[in-house]
């Protein structure tokens, strides 16, 4: 037996060890059949390799959090959200025998499928999808799309399902007092994510197949929670003094305290069960704190006139690309830089509003705005 054979078996006999309620490399569920890989990596070891190597992800350092262009370095981007969570997953998943790789692979993924201008843009993709391909967009749809069908030019990555179903189900707007799985197969799977692309409503109800994906949903409150209100101080001279007076007594009000009171919280009431749990103060503290945040922050971080400038931004790049698409025309990015890397099979199986759908998404925050000025 080689090293490296020595290693990869030492490292899945750790799993032995994992809690009961932990999902394995053993079972991971991987949508097409690879032959066996020789290495040290796990199932899901090498997705978050697949992930970080991903164009996708190196583009998160340029799409907003919460603000757009705020004249501050020290502001948060998507990329840093991913890491914040990533954080929060792995130190729960540690303390309660969690699969670690897998929190970690569903944190970094989660959001990849989100749009330029933050949440703001993607309400604005959202109207312009049901507009042109009568479905819904939401970027943790999206984030499958990217690592299912764009990535690769056009392939996909062939993440695990227990992967992909993490990153659907991720929804951090909605806050609960327990996280628990539920069983799902590869046609469950489908099901869900074909049902939200027609009612966006149903995206409330659907639930990660594994621990660890419930895991990273609670912390991705946990990564932004306080984290925007740093970044409101930063920008907006925000100050926490105002903060109700439950939030500071039981999260505190400092980034570093609001995620260290969550994190013990969970892991005091969750240790060996099969769910994720808050305790009632803690949940109704995350609750009174996302609350006052959406309207002391988010709902102050856009006016309407850049939410207008947002809205003209995406229609107008459609309705370019549109054409550029329907005259084959070359000296357009969207022929030149993206349709022409794309495999047959994505070109042939994607519809010209999806492929346009598909390329504003990805942009970063920059390019968007310099493919505006080309042809406002």
């Amino acid at each position: 037996m080689s090293y490296i054979d020595e290693i990869r078996n030492s490292i899945e006999k750790k799993e032995e060890y994992l809690s009961k309620y932990a999902c394995k490399s053993s079972e991971a569920i991987r949508l097409n059949k690879e032959t066996k890989e020789i290495g040290i990596r796990l199932n899901f070891a090498r997705d978050i390799d697949r992930i970080i190597h991903t164009p996708s992800y190196t583009r998160y350092i340029n799409k907003t959090q919460v603000y757009t262009d705020p004249g501050n370095d020290n502001v948060s981007t998507r990329m840093t959200h991913v890491q914040f969570v990533s954080r929060a997953a792995r130190t729960i998943s540690r303390a309660l025998g969690l699969n670690e790789d897998l929190s970690e692979a569903i944190a970094l993924g989660h959001d990849v499928g989100h749009t330029p201008f933050g949440h703001e843009g993607e309400y604005v993709l959202d109207k312009l999808s049901q507009d042109k391909a009568r479905i819904h967009f939401a970027h943790n749809l999206n984030s499958v799309r990217v690592f299912s069908v764009m990535e690769n030019n056009g392939i996909g990555c062939n993440l695990t399902l227990q992967v992909l179903d993490g990153i659907m189900s991720h929804n951090g707007e909605m806050v609960k007092s327990k996280y628990a799985p539920v069983e799902k197969t590869v046609e469950n799977f489908f099901e869900e994510y074909d049902r939200c692309l027609r009612d966006i409503n149903y995206m409330k109800s659907i639930r990660p197949m594994t621990l660890e994906g419930c895991v990273v949903r609670i912390s991705d409150v946990i990564g932004y929670i306080g984290k925007d209100i740093e970044d409101a101080k930063r920008v907006d001279g925000f100050d926490v003094n105002t903060l109700p007076q439950n939030v500071k007594e039981v999260l505190g009000t400092s980034n570093a305290q609001i995620m260290n009171n969550i994190i013990l919280d969970i892991v005091e009431n969750s240790y060996n069960k099969p769910y994720i749990e808050l305790s009632d103060k803690m949940y109704n503290a995350i609750s009174d704190l996302k609350e006052f945040n959406y309207k002391n922050i988010y709902k102050k971080a856009v006016s309407d006139n850049i939410r207008k400038r947002y809205t003209k931004i995406f229609y107008t790049l459609y309705d370019v690309y549109e054409k550029a698409i329907k005259d084959n025309d070359f000296s357009n990015n969207i022929n030149s830089s993206y349709l022409k890397n794309m495999s047959d099979e994505y070109l042939k199986n994607t519809s010209t509003a999806q492929k346009i759908i598909d390329y504003l998404s990805g942009m970063t925050d920059n390019f968007i705005e310099k493919e505006y000025m080309k042809y406002k």
